[in-house]
Formats: C-alpha cells, sequence, structure tokens
C-alpha cells in the first residue's frame, strides 16, 4: 500500500514537472497570438488614412496607419495595441478621436502583418522605439505626443513614454507585470519564475513624468482591474485613473473610454498654448 503510494507521489511530481516545462516551452504562443492580415482602412469606415511601413531592427517593417492632426495644436495619438487581431479591429476605438481632429499612428509589431518577426519583449520595445522615431520625423512637437497603451501594448507605450518628452500617457487595461498576471491564471504552477517576456510594467512607471491617466474594467476577467490599480499606486503625479464598474476587457471603448481620454487631453493638451 505503501509503496503504491509513494509510486503515485512519484508520477504525480513526474507529470507536474512535464506540464510547467510544456508551457514554458509554449508560452510565447500563449502570449501572442500572430496576424498577418493586412487591412485597408477604408473597409472599417476610416477616411484620410495613409498606410505606411516602419523599419524596425532587425529589417522588420512594421505595419501603420498614419493620419496628420487637424492642426498644429491638437495631440497626435501613438497607439500600441494588444497581443492579438489586427489594426481593423481598433478601428471603433479610434474613430472618435480622428473625429475630433486628433492625429493618429496606429501601429502593429514584428510578428504581424507581414513584418517578418517573432514575437519577444525586447523586439516590442524596439518597435515602440522605431515607431517613436517616425512620428518625430512628422516634425510634430513632442509635447502633442499622446502615447496610448492597450493591455500588452501598456508595456510598450510605458517604455516609450519613458525614453522621450511627451505630452500625455493613456493605459487601458494596465497590468503590473505579465508575471504577476501569469501567477494569477496559472496559480497551481510557479509561473511568476518562468515567465521569459516579463514586461515589468511596475518598475518602468516611475519614469514617466507625462500626465497619465488609467483606464480598466472592473469586471475584466484577463487583467484582473486590481492590477490597474496598482499600477496607479506606483504612478508620479499628474496622474488620473476610471475604473468601470461594468466595462470588461475588450469592451471599453462600449462604456465611454474615448470621452474620458478626450476630456483628460482636453485638461492636459488642448488647453496649452505652444
Amino acid at each position: 500500500m505503501r509503496g503504491g503510494m509513494t509510486s503515485f507521489l512519484i508520477w504525480t511530481v513526474v507529470a507536474y514537472v512535464l506540464f510547467c516545462g510544456i508551457l514554458f516551452g509554449y508560452q510565447r504562443s500563449l502570449l501572442y497570438h500572430p496576424n498577418q492580415t493586412i487591412p485597408d482602412p477604408k473597409e472599417f469606415g476610416l477616411d484620410g488614412i495613409s498606410v505606411e511601413r516602419i523599419e524596425s531592427d532587425g529589417g522588420h517593417r512594421l505595419l501603420a496607419w498614419w493620419r496628420p492632426p487637424a492642426s498644429v495644436e491638437k495631440p497626435v495619438i501613438l497607439y500600441f495595441h494588444g497581443n492579438a487581431g489586427h489594426l481593423g479591429h481598433r478601428a471603433e476605438k479610434v474613430r472618435p478621436y480622428l473625429v475630433r481632429g486628433y492625429g493618429l499612428l496606429l501601429t502593429t509589431y514584428r510578428y504581424n502583418a507581414g513584418a517578418g518577426g517573432s514575437p519577444s519583449e525586447a523586439g516590442l520595445y524596439a518597435d515602440g522605439r522605431a515607431t517613436m522615431a517616425y512620428a518625430r520625423r512628422k516634425g510634430i512637437a513632442s509635447d502633442r505626443f499622446i502615447i496610448y497603451g492597450e493591455s500588452l501594448g501598456t508595456a510598450v507605450a510605458v517604455t516609450t513614454a519613458a525614453d522621450y518628452d511627451v505630452g500625455a500617457v493613456v493605459l487601458e487595461a494596465p497590468y503590473t507585470s505579465i508575471a504577476d498576471v501569469s501567477q494569477t491564471h496559472y496559480w497551481y504552477l510557479p509561473a511568476r519564475y518562468l515567465v521569459l517576456d516579463k514586461f515589468d510594467v511596475a518598475k518602468m512607471i516611475t519614469h514617466i513624468n507625462a500626465p497619465l491617466m488609467i483606464v480598466h474594467g472592473e469586471r475584466d476577467a484577463i487583467i484582473p482591474a486590481r492590477f490597474g490599480k496598482k499600477l496607479f499606486e506606483k504612478a508620479l503625479e499628474p496622474k488620473e485613473a476610471r475604473f468601470l464598474a461594468e466595462a470588461g476587457h475588450d469592451n471599453l471603448h462600449e462604456h465611454g473610454i474615448a470621452q474620458i481620454v478626450i476630456e483628460f487631453a482636453e485638461r492636459h493638451l488642448e488647453s496649452t498654448n505652444r
């Protein structure tokens, strides 16, 4: 009896270790979801958008949608999206800003839209720097930029904003780190110690000196709102946050995030004399 129990425990441990190894090996497939679609902005009802390519490190050519601001006083949103989907899936989210006359540089990453690369934390940060350099070549003043990060892209937004002087930062459904989120979902594993791409946003957030807005849904089951709240606590002033009681992870645009961001921009950018 005792020998049978010992054997069972040994095989349980072996199976557990093997399962950890499988998850470790496939973790980037779980985190990133490449999409090679090259959407036409006109098919999504967006006019005046030019489809461009941004050269990033390693020769990767990032797909981007660009529209200049209606006037020099209007801000320009540099939008870093989440881990899945394509640019067209963000059309409804960015439409209110375009109607307002804001400029837009909506870009994807090296593992999407035929850019020719594979995903990694370092690679996405390099794509953020390349996007910022590209935007600056458009002749936009640095205090007109709103760096916008969505979900996974909040780490890219924070890192980019920490490296450059910008007008403001907006984080939609952010997290403290991917290690923290992974540990929440895989509570039965030592997930935080297995994560390769940690995206430690909590460490980087203190390097942002621009006005910050965090918007998070209280019903977010993918990145629970408590991570947005912890991040907000660590951020420097000036900072604002809105935690929307009825919103989840992917439907913040249905709960008024655009109006929240526009009012935030009015307070910090649109009223600023250049």
